[in-house]
């Protein structure tokens, strides 16, 4: 089946995007066009914030298309898969599109560790979990690592137990369960850069379509690497009234009862509390989105709700709080409006359309709610 995307024609298996009735062979999701379109405007910014930057690694090529609308944008790609089918399509996509790039049969982790010279970006968007590449990632990129996580049910506490085997850390299934995700991912990403003295700092994450997609910017200093160990901690969670409290450090030291009702609370972590964006870039990424994307319009909406979204390590959805309050919901806007005349900072989140961010408490909001 022949696609095109993001001005460059590729073949792929028909109907390989997981669904009923999936062709066996070689891996290609259509609805992860917004992903890799994302990802090119994310390339584009990123080459305009570090000029240096030429050279990319799509650690999981499949069909290559990732990699080749990189080349397709100037970049110097290396494309890995250890599936021979694979590393042959890419070839013939690359050649398709008459463009140069490296495609290799071998695990990516190998080629990361036997590489002669750093990528400047490395882009790992698996199958599931990233964690088995997340080791040689760090230890062999200079500037950029794109990390896809598609296994939300471990990194948000559904599967609870596969979590906290997969990401160190205890994840909880609460109503914020796809910034939990995101949070647990940041968090374990930090703590694997940190073994190498490298310290991360996330400029783009979104969660989208059941998976979790962030960018890290890298630092090669061991001071680096502390301060971002300095962003983890914990997040203690009421279920009875959705109170909830977070706390810095790697020891915690959970309430014995909810502050605000006197239940019992769950507490996560360690999780990523600091900020999961830089706003300039992410305006920079949204400059770069080109009406040719076939996702351009969801794109910008969706990167123009990150970049104001208030730096809050969890959320809310307006409608379950009216619901839990036994009142009808009034509309965003005018009620956002009304948190932020109480003198909270607040804003909408990227998860959903009834989703906010807010540094008010439980009880703040329901005394300031219109």
């Amino acid at each position: 089946m022949r696609v095109e995307e993001g001005g460059v024609s590729v073949e792929v298996e028909a109907e390989s995007g997981g669904g009923e009735g999936a062709a066996e062979g070689v891996f290609f999701n259509p609805g992860q066009e917004l992903n890799r379109d994302i990802t090119i405007a994310a390339l584009r910014a990123y080459g305009e914030r570090e000029p240096r930057a030429d050279s990319y690694f799509d650690a999981t090529a499949a069909s290559g298309i990732r990699g080749i609308r990189a080349a397709n944008d100037g970049w110097d790609v290396t494309l890995a898969d250890l599936d021979p089918d694979a590393v042959e399509l890419a070839r013939e996509n690359l050649a398709r599109n008459d463009l140069e790039g490296d495609v290799v049969r071998q695990d990516a982790n190998a080629v990361l560790h036997d590489h002669d010279t750093y990528f400047d970006v490395v882009d790992v968007d698996p199958f599931g979990t990233p964690i088995p590449f997340a080791d040689a990632a760090f230890a062999n990129a200079r500037d950029l690592v794109c990390i896809t996580a598609t296994d939300t049910a471990p990194l948000c506490g559904a599967h609870f137990e596969s979590g906290v085997r997969k990401y160190s850390t205890v994840p909880r299934n609460t109503e914020y369960h796809a910034e939990m995700g995101l949070r647990v991912l940041l968090s374990a990403l930090a703590r694997t850069a940190a073994r190498y003295d490298v310290g991360v700092q996330p400029i783009l994450s979104h969660v989208s379509d059941h998976y979790v997609r962030t960018y890290l910017e890298l630092d090669h200093r061991a001071t680096d690497a502390n301060a971002a160990i300095d962003e983890l901690g914990f997040v203690h969670h009421c279920e009875a009234c959705l109170h909830r409290e977070t706390e810095r450090g790697l020891i915690p030291n959970p309430p014995k009862s909810c502050s605000h009702c006197g239940e019992g609370v769950q507490t996560a972590g360690p999780i990523w509390l600091g900020p999961a964006h830089d706003a300039d870039f992410v305006r920079d990424v949204r400059a770069e989105i080109t009406d040719g994307m076939g996702s351009a319009k969801r794109a910008r909406k969706l990167l123009d709700t990150i970049a104001g979204e208030v730096h809050e390590p969890t959320h809310y959805d307006q409608h379950k709080l009216y619901k839990r309050w036994s009142e009808p919901a009034v509309g965003m806007d005018d009620f956002l409006d009304a948190v932020r005349d109480a003198g909270f900072a607040a804003s909408r989140a990227h998860y959903g359309g009834t989703t906010f961010k807010t540094d008010a408490s439980i009880a703040e909001l329901r005394e300031c709610a219109p």
